[in-house]
């Protein structure tokens, strides 16, 4: 029983605090990537670049920063056709994913994920992502709906007080 009021609380306040399970990365893990790639471009093979590129992008699209995501949703979106392999593909498709989830273009990111599951219909990664995107479209609806049904009754509220003042008056 106390196992079940836990898991309880601890939903409910995922719900309010926007846990998900995809994790963050700092900015130093991101220029540390950047530097990886600058190296790189030295005259390394192309499958270090390549390699060293989807670290790159991997750090951004799980950045903190807005910026860093936006930057790394457009380097894998110009890399998508060049990727050889179906697994490279999968890879790329699914940070794609998480970069348009962290800029809370959700429906472009469960288009992606539904993409991937295409792919690897057992990836547990995308399957997660996918769940998350769901509970994140049901919270923010559920969370809108109480913001309309908040105003509605205030509104409402105010219209009768109005009412009822101007029915004293006569």
């Amino acid at each position: 029983m106390e196992a079940k009021i836990g898991k309880f609380i601890e939903s409910v306040g995922n719900f309010f605090c926007g846990g998900d399970q995809i994790p963050w990365c700092d900015s130093d893990i991101v220029t540390g990537c950047e530097r990886e790639v600058a190296e790189a471009e030295k005259g390394s093979s192309d499958e270090l670049k390549s390699e060293c590129i989807m670290r790159l992008s991997w750090a951004l699209v799980h950045s903190k920063r807005p910026e860093d995501v936006q930057r790394g949703i457009a380097m894998l979106e110009a890399s998508l056709g060049g990727s050889n392999s179906p697994l490279q593909m999968r890879e790329k498709i699914y940070l794609l994913a998480v970069g348009y989830y962290r800029s809370g273009d959700y429906a472009r990111s469960r288009q992606l994920v539904d993409r991937c599951l295409e792919i690897a219909p057992d990836w547990r990664q995308a399957l997660t992502l996918r769940q998350t995107i769901e509970d994140k479209i049901t919270k923010d609806g559920v969370i809108g709906i109480g913001i309309a049904a908040t105003a509605v009754t205030a509104v409402g509220i105010l219209a009768g007080g109005i009412v009822a003042a101007l029915s004293r008056k006569k």
